[in-house]
């Protein structure tokens, strides 16, 4: 629990308005909620087996310049599930999302982990609709280097995954772990996650996410040339510590894009940088966004200049 020592970011951010909404993408309920009211849209994606919660400490401190939304995709936190997921319809959602929340036109989509794979799905599908996509610990590697992690009900002697039912609530809260682990610095936010990582049924409590949505979801080698083949901007935003494997083809973007490519490192953290140095983060995004956002309005800040002179 919250005590004296206590960052001041956290109460902030818990105290911070917002509201919650839904909207039906092909089938299935998709849970949301929203930060401020005006200026660019920027949609915010969790991670694997993650929820909206992951960004609670990020969001509220981008909401003063920017209409934000974080979304749980199916199978995931509030949200409904499927039979089947698929990159498609993943990025399906994010779209209709960003709709649903009423962001302003050429939104742009923060990804985290396989979020990340999520928002360059996106950018594959809607590149032509959004302002830029930003991969936050997810990279893209040589095709022949891709660990395909997906699609495990199609691997022989494959068993399905349940997640396991706690009697006690506080234990289950007790069992909450990141992966890969890493060292955890504000005890406070694991805990204010865990909790709402969990889910009443029979018998007890049990995590939100769904244990199948791995089983015919691939990933595919194809994720280099989608990043290739972007018709929006990208950039990247990367832990200095991680030891998470999808944030090992930092280097490799950055050869392939002729050290072009926006590349941001935050120093001492992990791959769940959010619990971290969620200000860090927030600003690092805010930075990469305002940049876009800038050059997207160069000619009517040259023009506002102009009067300012005249």
């Amino acid at each position: 629990m919250p005590d004296d020592k206590t960052p001041w970011w956290y109460r902030q951010a818990l105290d911070a308005a917002s509201e919650t909404g839904s909207v039906e993408v092909l089938g299935a309920n998709i849970h949301y909620e929203t930060w401020g009211r005006d200026g660019p849209g920027i949609a915010l994606v969790h991670g694997s087996s993650g929820h909206v919660e992951w960004w609670r400490f990020v969001a509220p401190f981008l909401a003063d310049r920017f209409r934000v939304v974080a979304l749980d995709l199916s199978g995931n936190g509030d949200s409904g599930w499927r039979d089947r997921y698929s990159g498609a319809g993943f990025a399906e959602e994010t779209w209709q999302v960003c709709q649903a929340a009423g962001l302003p036109e050429r939104p742009f989509v923060v990804g985290h982990s396989f979020g990340g794979f999520v928002a360059l799905e996106t950018g594959h599908c809607f590149g032509d609709r959004l302002g830029g996509v930003v991969l936050v610990d997810y990279t893209v590697t040589r095709p022949e280097d891709h660990v395909e992690w997906g699609g495990k009900a199609d691997s022989a002697g494959y068993t399905r995954r349940r997640t396991r039912v706690y009697e006690d609530h506080e234990a289950a809260v007790g069992r909450f772990r990141l992966l890969p682990d890493q060292p955890v610095r504000y005890p406070e936010v694991l805990e204010h996650v865990a909790r709402r990582s969990l889910r009443q049924v029979e018998g007890g409590w049990t995590w939100k996410f769904d244990p199948a949505l791995y089983e015919h979801l691939v990933l595919g080698d194809e994720q280099r040339d989608k990043f290739v083949g972007l018709s929006c901007r990208s950039a990247l935003v990367v832990g200095e510590c991680s030891e998470d494997i999808g944030a090992y083809g930092a280097d490799y973007m950055r050869g392939i894009t002729a050290g072009r490519l926006p590349v941001i490192t935050i120093p001492r953290t992990h791959h769940h940088l959010m619990f971290e140095e969620p200000l860090a983060l927030a600003m690092s995004i805010q930075g990469i966004v305002q940049a876009w956002v800038a050059e997207d309005g160069r000619e009517e800040m040259a023009d506002a200049l102009a009067r300012a002179v005249g």
